[in-house]
């Protein structure tokens, strides 16, 4: 009996040690502070003596610090707590400030990037990294206090409304925290009137004439009065420009048609009277002209500096519906302003599609120079970041797309280049043969989807990537770590013809040699085959180049699907509850961010192999993509063969347990089921646990939802029809949703 007291004594003893351990703010919060005071993870991990990734679940209230590490960051976050309080927590409690003159403002002084103009084709010149003093406060911000009054009336009253709908205890929806902004945030939403709905539900008068003038509009959003901040993701990147987001009112009062004629090219004539407005007041276009997106500005001088403005034309289709939802441009402008602005904080502020801003977003978190000083003229210089993409770089002959002036040069204009002449890494589409299907699983009832969440973000995570150009190689001896593609033939490995092949698209067996990327080649190792690689094109020069564009989407992610009442820490069939509520009640300012940041993870993979558009472009001439140093198809490439292989590693792991999918479709498995749920499927070890190395159902990148259910009858008609049931297992085609 002592012995047991003792124990219970102790039980208790360590309950009442963790009661009194440090306490912590919360998680979003933990985050705010080490972005506000411009530190990375790896520099809190160095100083805690942990890893990187533990810095990240601390972030995401997956794990908690223990002792001594909790004391230590509690201190670190103390401390930053007082030099960044939070300005959402300050705009409610405070009073209203007492009207104040505003400062006079000098010009900045001239920097690298002060002489680059923003249709440069070059990569921007990095400028001096920030000074870590904390910078003068700015003047207040033009909102009087009725308006700071309204703002926390409009969240009381949400946050009231959200107490009586709130849903079963199977899903607690949190209430979108209010977006951590600088200054006014970094867009508006303008709506004809003479008001502009900013971050937080904050409103900003107009001076007289900007209502239904684009050059007073522009002058007005760059200076001090609309207080218009995006900040810097990188300390040697820059900061964005600030977005004006019109509505069709708004475009209407501006002298904007209300579509554009010219549907080819999607922008406006070159006489049309607004462009003629902007000439005049010295104000020019990129090479894009005034479309959906337009980006306006002055070259840059030494006394100006940098002058930009970024603005989204709504009835042009500047949202398109399959990023952002059918009716998200159509929302009244302050939902619309607490939309984008949730997307820039957590994601980037848009600057054209999210095909577009996930590009963007890769240069912002890996800019390709800085400011180093030259040691023998004691001046400011533009250097290379090292692990950045800093100049575009030839594809290999393998990687180019057919319109690629390589391929020209290489083979004959109809040619049709063959497996051994070009690299074929994509998502998955493939079908079972019905005529595979076994008596047992025919006996089934329902045909059940499942598909990978962010699967290209996650298959970005820790890959190691080209930096540098290729260099050809024969009789290379293979090296799962150094990036590039290798002719070799894998026709020789036998696997389960219930499976896709790991090694094609269209997931039939390689009939001979074929050019693959690492990941699948060293996928094939794996499985036990020898590799054998005749030739290559490799790239020595490599790193983790898209590590921080994973991360910032990931915790996009994660964070939004929290605000949206779906964490890690739910069971999944809650996990599964709360996912089928949000497609039968969507949140309509929550739901298209977290539309657009999985578009901005696909759209942008895509954009790094962007082919050429325009009825005017003939094959074999390059086009103006081919210019970015972040047109890289090899990167792509990489990406799409991991997030593949990863499929089929998981796909492998239920075949040992007895189950093959009937499709794929991308990052989307269809099985068939004794019953609707994927947990009437999903194998689980003899402790009830997922299956290791299977599909897990959760919230992660990586992880698995329930994309949609249909009978054993309509899925065995898509077969014998040829036709994907991955396709179409939601009820309409995936193409619809951008999948």
């Amino acid at each position: 009996m002592p012995d047991e007291q003792e124990s219970l004594f102790a039980a208790v003893d360590a309950l009442l040690e963790e009661a009194a351990q440090d306490p912590l703010p919360h998680p979003d919060e933990r985050k705010r502070l080490r972005e506000a005071a411009g530190l990375s993870q790896d520099q809190i991990a160095k100083a805690l003596s942990v890893r990187r990734e533990t810095v990240t679940s601390w972030e995401t209230g997956r794990t908690a610090p223990r002792a001594p590490k909790r004391a230590a960051y509690a201190r670190l976050l103390e401390g930053l707590s007082t030099l960044h309080p939070d300005p959402t927590v300050n705009a409610v409690n405070a009073p209203a400030p007492a009207p104040a003159p505003t400062p006079s403002t000098a010009p900045a002084p001239p920097t690298v990037n002060a002489v680059n103009a923003p249709a440069s084709k070059q990569p921007a010149p990095a400028q001096p990294p920030a000074p870590s003093a904390p910078s003068a406060p700015s003047a207040p911000p033009t909102v009087n206090a009725v308006n700071a009054v309204n703002a926390v009336n409009a969240v009381n009253a949400v946050n009231a409304v959200n107490a009586v709908n709130a849903p079963a205890p199977a899903r607690t929806a949190v209430a979108a925290r209010p977006a951590p902004v600088e200054g006014n945030g970094p867009l508006v939403v303008l709506d004809g009137t003479d008001k502009a709905h900013a971050a937080n539900g904050l409103l900003l008068p107009l001076p007289p004439k900007a209502r239904t003038d684009l050059p007073t509009l522009i002058a007005w959003a760059l200076g001090p009065d609309a207080d218009l901040r995006s900040p810097r993701l990188h300390r040697n990147g820059k900061d964005g420009d600030p977005l004006l987001v019109l509505t069709p009112a708004a475009a209407e009062a501006l002298g904007l048609p209300p579509t554009l004629e010219d549907r080819r090219t999607l922008r406006l004539p070159d006489n049309h009277p607004t462009l003629k407005l902007l000439a005049k007041a010295k104000w020019q276009l990129t090479r894009r002209g005034f479309g959906p997106w337009p980006r306006i500005y002055r070259p840059a001088t030494p006394t100006t500096g940098r002058q930009c403005v970024q603005l989204a034309v709504l009835p042009w289709g500047a949202l398109d519906a399959r990023a952002w939802g059918e009716h998200t441009a159509e929302l009244p402008a302050p939902e619309l302003a607490a939309l984008l602005t949730t997307y820039a904080a957590r994601v980037l502020t848009p600057r054209g599609s999210t095909a577009v801003s996930g590009l963007e977003l890769m240069t912002a978190l890996r800019p390709p120079t800085r400011a180093a000083r030259n040691p023998e003229t004691n001046t400011w210089e533009s250097a290379p970041v090292a692990g950045s993409l800093t100049r575009a770089v030839d594809p290999a002959p393998p990687e180019a797309p057919d319109e690629h002036p390589v391929v020209a040069a290489l083979y004959p204009r109809a040619h049709q280049r063959t497996p051994d002449q070009v690299l074929d890494e994509e998502a998955y589409d493939w079908i079972r043969d019905p005529q595979l299907l076994t008596d047992a699983e025919c006996a089934r009832t329902h045909a059940v989807g499942i598909d990978v969440n962010m699967a290209f973000a996650a298959a970005a995570n820790r890959l190691p990537v080209g930096i540098g150009p290729a260099v050809h190689t024969r009789g290379p001896r293979f090296d799962p770590k150094t990036p590039g593609c290798w002719l070799a033939d894998l026709s020789s490995l036998e696997l389960d013809p219930r499976l896709p092949s790991p090694f094609t698209p269209n997931g039939h067996p390689p009939t001979g040699p074929a050019w693959y990327a690492t990941p699948t080649l060293a996928y094939a190792q794996e499985l036990g085959h020898p590799v054998h690689a005749t030739e290559a094109w490799l790239r020595p020069d490599h790193g983790p180049y898209l590590d921080a564009w994973y991360t910032r989407l990931r915790d996009a992610y994660v964070a939004t699907m929290a605000d949206l009442g779906v964490t890690s820490a739910l069971p999944e069939p809650e996990f599964l509850a709360a996912m089928a509520e949000l497609q039968e009640h969507p949140d309509p300012v929550l739901k298209p961010v977290l539309s657009a940041i999985k578009s901005t993870v696909k759209g942008g993979i895509g954009k790094l192999r962007e082919r050429p558009q325009g009825a005017a472009y003939r094959p074999g001439e390059p086009w103006p993509a081919l210019e970015r140093p972040t047109w890289r198809p090899d990167i792509r490439a990489a990406v799409i063969s991991t997030a593949r292989v990863n499929m089929h590693r998981k796909m492998n792991k239920l075949a040992a347990a007895g189950l093959h999918p009937i499709a794929v479709l991308s990052d989307c498995a269809v099985y068939l089921s004794d019953g609707p749920s994927p947990l009437d499927f999903l194998p689980r070890t003899p402790e009830g646990k997922p299956l290791p190395g299977g599909f897990r159902l959760g919230v992660s990148p990586g992880m698995v939802k329930h994309e949609g259910t249909q009978s054993l009858l309509w899925a065995v008609e898509m077969l014998d029809q040829g036709l994907n049931p991955a396709r179409h297992i939601k009820g309409h085609d995936a193409a619809a949703d951008g999948e």
